[in-house]
């Protein structure tokens, strides 16, 4: 399959696992930038549901290129990996063990520039969550905050109280998809941050769960009763309950308990993402709360299966 674009000054990107809960972000940031990007995707079936078959039309429409195949079809990936320049892993949890072969083909083509594994994400050295998050952070972690809203303050389903991790004092980076799609997208084409590592801690997304609740009583005008999940319990929640239900609360744990990530500082080597693209005009948290409260996204479970 011949691959050819007329965005000849533009990096081409192929992004693997494209049309998952994450991934559809991806491929839509890079296309915004107008990158020639392309999807490796696995052959449609007449059981594909509706919404995978809108969302690949919607790709077309975005000019975006689908190649149809399957992960252990190495000779067709070298072929498609030698007309790009950088790949982008965004595969779910359960395909994560292919990734090799993504990374064989990508030696085999030997002409890839850089290749964003799935596992890129919160910096994994620098926080040590409860084990069922520590399996699937190993691994792959890009929920983001429309996520956590759903999770935390249910507008698809009011109800008179919400749930508080810990104290709710802890402080969280909560950053829309979209957002993140878009810094990584400049991430992967910025010559400085090969081998560098770089933190999405954008200063308009750093709140409490106390803040955020406090700020949708405001934008709904309700009052919510607060029902407190102290540590303790969350840990044996965590042991007990059955997947992806434990990961949800180690997440939980991890983000509103011990504030993983807003525990560690900067140092010198490190970039944050708002510093090197101040161009980007990433939504904020307020911003979003107002998004939600006129049109909030669907829950997406998803992101942790």
């Amino acid at each position: 399959m011949e691959i050819t674009s007329s965005s000849c000054n533009k990096s081409k990107i192929l992004v693997f696992g494209g049309t998952g809960y994450f991934g559809k972000h991806v491929v839509r940031a890079s296309a915004s930038f107008s990158h020639p990007t392309f999807v490796f995707v696995r052959p449609g079936t007449p059981q594909m549901p509706p919404s995978s078959l809108q969302l690949r039309g919607e790709f077309r429409s975005l000019g975006v290129t689908l190649v149809q195949g399957e992960l252990e079809e190495h000779e067709k990936m070298i072929s498609v990996l030698k007309q790009v320049d950088i790949v982008i892993s965004v595969l779910p949890v359960s395909a994560i063990p292919d990734q090799i072969k993504i990374i064989d083909a990508i030696i085999a083509a030997g002409n890839i520039e850089r290749f964003l594994p799935s596992e890129f994400g919160c910096e994994e050295d620098r926080i040590t969550p409860l084990p069922p998050f520590e399996a699937l952070r190993r691994r792959r972690r890009k929920s983001g905050a429309a996520y956590f809203i759903n999770l935390l303050l249910h507008p698809h389903d009011p109800r008179p109280d919400l749930v508080v991790y810990g104290t709710g004092e802890a402080k969280a980076v909560l950053n829309w998809e979209q957002d993140i799609a878009k810094y990584t997208i400049k991430v992967a084409n910025d010559p400085r941050t090969r081998n560098r590592v770089v933190i999405y801690r954008l200063p308009g997304n750093i709140i409490s769960q106390n803040e955020l609740i406090s700020s949708w009583e405001r934008k709904t005008g309700r009052r919510f009763e607060k029902v407190h999940v102290q540590e303790d319990e969350l840990i044996k929640l965590s042991q007990s309950l059955p997947s992806p239900d434990n990961i949800a609360v180690s997440i939980m744990h991890s983000l509103f308990v011990k504030e993983d990530l807003m525990s560690f500082d900067l140092d010198e080597d490190d970039l944050e993402a708002s510093c090197l693209y101040p161009e980007i005009e990433y939504t904020t948290m307020d911003q979003l709360l107002d998004i939600f409260l006129v049109d909030p996204p669907e829950p997406a479970r998803a992101a942790l299966e």
